[in-house]
């Protein structure tokens, strides 16, 4: 149980971290409220009251700029353990990390020539 005990303070001290950031900026913070704040934001998009009896459909281009986001994202998260073990690794590793650098960057350059990338 030793060996776990700095990890339980640690996990203690990011629990009580978060639990009071968020009371003391319920407390501090200001409290100017208006229509404006109060009313559900969708990616600039005006919602339309449920009496009006239209459906208005989300466009897709969020959900792909948000896909794009985390998959061009967690190529980075890849790319850490890398970077710590480069010497270790050799060329093996040199090696393996062109491989998946040259992989993104064919989804990359697909993925510009389709248009996904740009914001209009």
């Amino acid at each position: 149980m030793n060996a776990y005990g700095p990890i339980l303070v640690l996990g203690a001290i990011a629990v009580a971290f978060a639990v009071v950031s968020v009371v003391i900026s319920s407390i501090v913070g200001p409290r100017r409220y208006n229509r404006a704040k109060l009313e559900a934001y969708e990616c600039g998009i005006e919602t339309l009251p449920p009496s009006a009896g239209l459906v208005q459909r989300f466009p897709v281009k969020y959900y792909l700029t948000a896909m794009l986001f985390i998959i061009f994202d967690i190529e980075i998260v890849f790319l850490y353990p890398w970077a710590v073990a480069s010497e270790s690794l050799g060329w093996f590793g040199l090696i393996a990390v062109a491989l998946f650098i040259v992989n993104v960057s064919v989804a990359y350059a697909y993925e510009w020539r389709r248009g996904g990338l740009r914001w209009d």
